[in-house]
């Protein structure tokens, strides 16, 4: 693949000093004051994700306050021809908000006022550096809550900017089915609003999914519409071992098949199990687990668990555990939002490759099942974990940041795992986003359709200011 070279770029990027036109500084300086940096700290936190590419930081970053002020920076980066890159919190995982080219980040983090909560419609609007905690937290006494949870505490802007999902997407769908409209400013300065709060729409062209996914390339999403969705009644959380990896997924394959509405269920390999374990001090059978949330009424989560507990039985489930503490519940599921920091440790100083392919859930068992010969092959800890209600699973390749091969090998492995998944009829990506790690995969699972991509593109942003190099 070409990433290995791709790396080397992104070094010699670093090492170069590419200092904003001064015009242009002393515009944004005018409009941001204090709110424009160029110190080098900063500079470099907005140049990180948490991928194992290195820091690639931008000239320059600003912090602005509104859709007004996004408006003001673009017209002044499109007067200068200077990249813009815009910034969430940064926890992609792809490279998505790296600086390739220099220019301006345009973190979003400050426009983080929540607008409006309409209880009688289930939905709200928010600026796009709210986050989800957040958002959930206002709506604490509302009956409400927004069920989007990727793991990270990112924000909303950030999460429509990737496609988002995360471990409720298998009862509640992904951020593509939860943006009801949007607010952008595009690459010319213009504003538009897409979407809008009806339940459903035939009118025209359906611009909200267009930029959903869109990774900040086609315009800077400011404002957005999402759905809500009340609060069940009852929520219980329950934990199984198996004795295989292929037990596991074939028990939640059943399930889905029989109708079981799981709210939530993660698949964890033995290593993530034993790692997690060491890290959040629980007391876990170190064997692939799954972990499962029900949501309905307290009769009907009974019956979920129950039913799913018969099911893994029948697949040589054991010890299967549940509870509807909410303490309990908070404790395992940050656990499990913790299996990233828990799995670093498993070897000190290493940087992730992540892979992020999804399947139709019939053949999840099979593309699990052939990625495993692949990890007992390799020489590098390679743990996994993955939503597998959805058909959508993870390897976190454990690289050592200075061994080019250590790389080979992770890209290698990554390059056959995203082939397997395509002749399955599956995506490169199920939720982290095409960044700069899955643009060659593009054209394999598209064909002609990313050169229309590539128009909309050279429509939308005819200079190629909107955070160069991604996606395409």
């Amino acid at each position: 693949m070409s990433d290995i070279p791709h790396m080397e770029q992104l070094i010699a990027r670093q090492q170069v000093s590419d200092a904003l036109p001064a015009a242009l500084s002393q515009e944004l300086r005018a409009l941001m004051g204090e709110r424009m940096s160029i110190a080098r700290a900063v500079r470099e936190h907005h140049g990180t994700d948490i991928s194992s590419y290195p820091v690639t930081p931008p000239d320059a970053v600003v912090f602005p306050h509104s859709t007004e002020e996004v408006t003001a920076i673009v017209k002044a980066c499109v007067r200068h021809r200077v990249p813009m890159i815009p910034f969430g919190v940064g926890t992609s995982v792809e490279g998505n908000v790296l600086a390739l080219h220099g220019g301006v980040c345009i973190d979003l983090g400050q426009m983080n006022r929540v607008l409006e909560v309409n209880v009688a419609d289930l939905d709200a609007k928010v600026q796009a550096g709210v986050t989800r905690k957040q958002l959930n937290s206002y709506m604490h006494d509302s009956g409400l809550f927004f069920p989007i949870d990727p793991g990270a505490d990112a924000t909303l802007g950030g999460m429509a900017s990737t496609r988002a999902s995360g471990t409720n997407a298998v009862r509640y769908g992904t951020m593509r089915e939860n943006v009801m409209g949007l607010t952008v400013v595009l690459a010319d300065g213009r504003v538009i609003r897409t979407g809008g709060r009806a339940r459903k729409s035939a009118a025209g062209y359906d611009l909200t999914r267009l930029f959903v996914g869109a990774e900040g390339t086609l315009g800077i999403i400011t404002e957005l519409f999402v759905r809500l969705y009340a609060i069940p009644e009852s929520m219980s959380a329950a934990v199984c071992a198996f004795p295989t990896v292929n037990d596991a997924v074939t028990s939640v394959i059943e399930a889905i098949q029989n109708g079981i509405p799981i709210a939530r269920v993660e698949l964890l390999d033995a290593l993530t199990v034993s790692a997690v374990n060491r890290y959040s001090k629980l007391q876990l059978r170190e064997s692939p687990t799954l972990w499962y949330e029900f949501h309905g009424t307290a009769r009907g989560v009974e019956e979920q668990a129950t039913q799913m507990q018969e099911i893994a039985k029948g697949h040589g489930g054991l010890d299967f555990d549940w509870t509807t503490r909410p303490e309990d519940r908070s404790r395992l599921w940050q656990a499990r939002h913790d299996a990233y920091f828990a799995n670093l440790q498993l070897r000190p100083g290493s940087r992730m490759v992540a892979t992020d392919v999804c399947v139709p859930i019939s053949r999840l068992a099979e593309c699990i099942a052939e990625t495993q010969k692949d990890i007992d092959k390799s020489s590098i800890p390679m743990p996994m974990f993955g939503h597998v209600g959805d058909g959508n699973f993870h390897l976190m390749i454990l690289v050592d940041p200075a061994s080019s091969t250590d790389f080979e090998e992770a890209w290698q492995l990554n390059e056959r795992l995203v082939r397997r998944a395509l002749a399955m009829g599956g995506t490169c990506t199920g939720e982290h986003g095409v960044g700069l790690g899955k643009r060659e995969f593009l054209v394999e699972e598209f064909g002609e359709g990313v050169e229309v991509m590539r128009s909309i593109k050279r429509a939308l942003d005819p200079d190629g200011l909107l955070n160069p190099g991604k996606v395409l």
